[in-house]
Formats: structure tokens, C-alpha cells, sequence
């Protein structure tokens, strides 16, 4: 759900793309500036919120952490949950090449909105929109991190008992595009060994080697 603004033309102009301005002679102001200045807002609050969520954390992993939620994939995964895409306005040109969809543009719409909220209600409360968005992929990315070598684990195994590389597969997807959920399998020797589910791809890869790992009694 979109934040409710104080002033809706703000809102308006963060979902205008320039190729709209092109067919649209009486609208003069597109979505570039608030795209600016809404990026370096999302990087302060999301920095800012990873250093008092993880007050151990060392900078490192903040920082890799902070990459991968400002990455443009996931600021476009946000848009597709708000629905972006269907409220933007843009030209035919880019509606028929599908930029309606296109990570790039709904990552830019992203930013935009949240530069425009930044300047109709300041920064607290961008903060407070933005972190249910958040707290569910972080949580995510340190479960991944938890068992980021399990995909290693189980190919040194593998290797080392079978001469034979794990394989994977995706079996199942579920869900819209926003809240899409991926099943694993993974296959030594045509048995398969584990099963996993995550919100992507990787995800799901590393919870299947997980369960083989833990089914081979090696966890």
C-alpha cells in the first residue's frame, strides 16, 4: 500500500516517466530529480537501519547487506509489491517494449516515490514506510548467510564420496511476482537427496542442501 501524501502532485510526478512527457505537452515535470535524490534517501535509511538493528555487526557485512537491499532487483521487487508498474505513467513507445515491468524503470519509480515522500513528510517517515519492506528480506538474507555453505558442504561431499557434482533444480514456483516462492531439488547420481523452498532461486537451493546434508546425517 502507498503512503498517503500532503501533496498528491508530488506522488504524481514520482510515477512519471520522461517517455510520458513526449506524447503529454501539458505535463511539464517528470520523475529524474525525485529518482536522485530518493536513492541517496534509501541508502542513508537503510545504512542507518542495518547499524541499530545489528549493533554487533561489523562494517563489512553491513555493507554487504546494505548492497543487497538497495540492489536494483530488490528496490523493483518493492515496486511490484506496491504495485508501481500499474500506476506509472509512461509512453507507448516504453509501453510496448514492456518497460512497465522492467526491473531498471520500477526500481527508478522506487526511488522516485520515495524521494517524493521524503520531501511531502521527511525522513522519519519514509523510514517507518520502508521498514515492512525491509525486515522480511533481511531476515532472509542472514538465513542465508547462516547456511551459506551448505551448497559447498554438500559438493565436497558429494565429490569426494561420488566424484559427481550436485544438481539442481527448480520444481515449483508459487505466488504473484512480488511474493513469489521457489522449490528445489537437489540430485546426486539421479537420487534426489533434498528439498528446500526460499524466496529465490538461491535461496531455495541452499535450504535443499541443507535438508540433504541433514538427511545424510552430516549436519
Amino acid at each position: 500500500m502507498l503512503p498517503n501524501f500532503i501533496t498528491p502532485s508530488l506522488r504524481l510526478r514520482a510515477l512519471t516517466h520522461r517517455s510520458y512527457l513526449n506524447e503529454h505537452a501539458d505535463v511539464t515535470e517528470d520523475n529524474e530529480r525525485l529518482e536522485y535524490l530518493g536513492d541517496a534517501v534509501i541508502d542513508l535509511i537503510v545504512a542507518e537501519w542495518l547499524y541499530h538493528r545489528l549493533p554487533e555487526m561489523k562494517e563489512g557485512r553491513l555493507t554487504r547487506l546494505r548492497s543487497a537491499l538497495v540492489r536494483t532487483e530488490q528496490l523493483a521487487a518493492f515496486a511490484r509489491a506496491l504495485k508501481l508498474g500499474e500506476q506509472l505513467r509512461i509512453g507507448k513507445g516504453e509501453e510496448d517494449n514492456g518497460g512497465r515491468m522492467r526491473d531498471s524503470m520500477l526500481c527508478d519509480t522506487f526511488e522516485a516515490l520515495i524521494g517524493a515522500y521524503y520531501l511531502d513528510s521527511g525522513m522519519e517517515a519514509v523510514a517507518a514506510f520502508m521498514r515492512p519492506l525491509l525486515q522480511p528480506v533481511l531476515d532472509d538474507l542472514l538465513h542465508e548467510e547462516t547456511d551459506g555453505d551448505s551448497k559447498s558442504r554438500l559438493q565436497e561431499w558429494s565429490q569426494a564420496e561420488h566424484k559427481f557434482t550436485p544438481q539442481y533444480i527448480i520444481t515449483h514456483t508459487h505466488g504473484p511476482d512480488h511474493q513469489r516462492t521457489f522449490t528445489a531439488q537437489v540430485i546426486i547420481q539421479g537420487q534426489v537427496v533434498g528439498e528446500g523452498t526460499g524466496r529465490n532461486k538461491r535461496a531455495a537451493e541452499q535450504a535443499a542442501a541443507k535438508d540433504a546434508l541433514t538427511k545424510l546425517g552430516l549436519l
